[in-house]
């Protein structure tokens, strides 16, 4: 379920909302475990809510009939807000900006979620009302604290979801379970109505499919509020240009910064990583990352803590027995730091934040593992405040550094959980980060959560393919990173995704072209499903693109493997007589390799 694929069906047929809405509820009870919920409207209120909209026109409401959930520790009118903690628990007469954004923009509510308790974690195991369950596999975490927010979206119960993000709850549990967590500038978004964990730091954070559907729930949700002292506003700071591929500075943690706790998998998905990056036109830079991890240590070996005991210590106070074991002891110990401790990590913080300013200097955006490694609940359990600090390694200094951040998925390790990325850049430049997280996403061809469903074929910057593009399927040379790739670029090409062909074709290496292309040939028998890219070429630029493709090579219909038919490559039956067949490679990259 994603935002892009429901508008378009909205479109076509405006009555679907209820059916939506029933189809919603009917996954919701065949997807009844994993502790993912705590609280959840009624069905009767859902329906009531697609009824309501259905007298709508789904073109003035850009989130129209989009079924979202809400972490348990913001709040929403008329349904008790816990934080994870019954004993806690409130029921406000009013919802956090936010939310109340979301519901006038179309958005259909389905429940409130699960949650670390205080969202004091990275875990998702912190929760009297049960572990959250990673979507992929129920051994393993979630992450936290927004773990039922991201496996909510992650599962296709809804469209996108709210979490909350201190020390990385909005970005870890996005890279355990293969959706997009997009992690905002401090008080782009309203944090009132939030229960506070630390409420100089605390942001609300989007999970969603995609980054184009993560777009469309910021450009909803970000918006000045006056009466929350922390807000903080857009249009006072200049737009950033959005960061594409071709020619984008990407820093990259030096080696000896680096960490994955013995995980080598997850160590070779980085490298492949940066060799993505490199291969859609990115250069690499070097980054030191010490200044931001040392003041990654400040969030939980200074007086930050302070601010988690004072958000909540009237009730921690009277009632430490109802706090979680471990959520009791990270927050008990900000009852004692002093302010002249206080005031001197306030100084060397600042220090750090001017060492680090020149970094962007150099380059136009960080890339880093969003978690160096992943973890059993079991072996959470057995030593939980360690493993949980090794998840927080690439996280916990974003907030305290004034930086924004978009997670995204970057492969799968070899137990077959999740990997992602994170791109990390100066505050206020979070639309303009996610143009080159999206293309990342589209390389690493992950799909979207645990069912690992295509990408809609839209790009963030510039929303859903205009009358002036059209999509061209390449499968050799022209794809990224190879030697005529450039004939794309230079016309204003966009990469969309990767993905395969139906199984039905053969492919054939044409060695007697230079650079040596592919032929790809449509057959009713001993057909096989060919790796190729989909790009988004200006239609202005089409006719000088198609006059240099030499035969037998042309451009007709291809079928993928979702379905679709799009226009790309494709070869005249008869060079199969002269071309070399490789059809069982089912990819040009793998025959390069294969010949190197």
């Amino acid at each position: 379920m994603n935002i892009i694929s429901l508008r378009d069906r909205y479109r076509q047929t405006p009555g679907e909302v209820d059916k939506v809405a029933r189809e919603t509820l009917a996954r919701l009870q065949e997807n009844d475990d994993g502790n993912i919920w705590i609280a959840r409207v009624s069905d009767e209120l859902v329906l009531a809510d697609a009824e309501r909209l259905a007298g709508l026109d789904p073109e003035d409401l850009p989130l129209f009939g989009i079924p979202f959930a809400v972490k348990d520790n913001i709040d929403v009118a008329g349904m008790p807000t816990t934080a994870g903690c019954p004993e806690f628990a409130y029921t406000p007469d009013e919802s956090s900006p936010v939310v109340a954004r979301l519901i006038a923009a179309g958005a259909i509510l389905i429940g409130k979620t699960n949650l670390d308790q205080f969202a004091a974690g990275l875990v998702g195991t912190r929760s009297p009302y049960g572990a959250c369950r990673n979507a992929f596999d129920p051994a393993y975490v979630s992450g936290g604290s927004s773990s039922g927010s991201a496996v909510s979206v992650a599962r296709g119960l809804v469209g996108f979801s709210l979490g909350t993000d201190t020390a990385g709850s909005g970005r870890v549990p996005a890279a355990f379970n293969n959706i997009v967590g997009l992690k905002p500038s401090r008080g782009l978004l309203s944090a009132r109505g939030v229960v506070p964990a630390c409420r100089t730091l605390d942001c609300i954070s989007i999970f969603a499919n995609c980054a184009s559907d993560a777009q469309t729930v910021l450009d909803v949700a970000a918006g000045f509020d006056a009466d929350d002292p922390y807000s903080r506003d857009e249009a006072a700071v200049p737009a950033g240009v959005p960061i594409m591929t071709e020619g984008v500075r990407v820093g990259v943690p030096k080696a000896e910064n680096l960490a994955f706790f013995g995980d080598a998998a997850a160590e070779k998905l980085f490298d492949a990583a940066v060799t993505r990056a490199e291969s859609l036109g990115a250069s690499i830079v070097e980054v030191d990352l010490t200044p931001f991890l040392e003041a990654a240590r400040l969030l939980y070996e200074g007086p930050w803590v302070a601010e988690r005991y004072v958000g909540i210590r009237e009730f921690f106070d009277a009632q430490p027995d109802k706090v979680h074991p471990v959520t009791r002891e990270i927050i008990g110990g900000g009852a004692t730091p002093s302010a002249a401790e206080a005031f001197a990590a306030e100084y060397r913080l600042q220090a750090l934040r001017r060492k680090v300013e020149p970094v962007w200097q150099d380059i136009d955006v960080m890339m880093t593992p969003t978690a160096g490694t992943i973890y059993t609940i079991a072996e959470l359990d057995a030593d939980p405040i360690q493993l949980n600090s090794n998840l927080g390694y690439y996280t916990n200094y974003m907030n305290l550094l004034d930086l924004c951040g978009t997670a995204v998925p970057a492969g799968f390790l070899d137990n077959g959980l999740p990997f992602g990325v994170t791109f990390v850049a100066p505050a206020f430049r979070d639309r303009a980060i996610l143009p080159l997280a999206d293309a990342m996403h589209r390389a690493a061809d992950t799909g979207m959560g645990a069912k690992r469903a295509s990408l809609p074929e839209t790009t963030p910057d510039g929303g859903e393919l205009g009358d002036d593009m059209m999509l061209l399927v390449a499968c050799g040379a022209h794809m990224s990173g190879l030697p005529l790739n450039h004939q794309l670029t230079e016309r204003g090409a966009t990469l969309l995704r990767t993905t395969r062909s139906a199984p039905n074709y053969r492919f054939y290496a044409l060695e007697a072209f230079e650079p040596p292309r592919p032929g790809m040939i449509r057959t009713d028998t001993d057909g096989v499903a060919i790796d190729v890219e989909v790009w988004a070429i200006p239609q202005v630029h089409f006719g000088s693109f198609m006059a240099g493709i030499p035969a037998p090579l042309g451009i007709g219909t291809v079928e993928l493997e979702d379905g679709s038919l799009v226009k790309g490559f494709i070869c005249e039956g008869y060079a199969a007589e002269g071309g070399l067949d490789i059809s069982e490679l089912g990819s040009w990259r793998g025959y390069l390799a294969a010949k190197a």
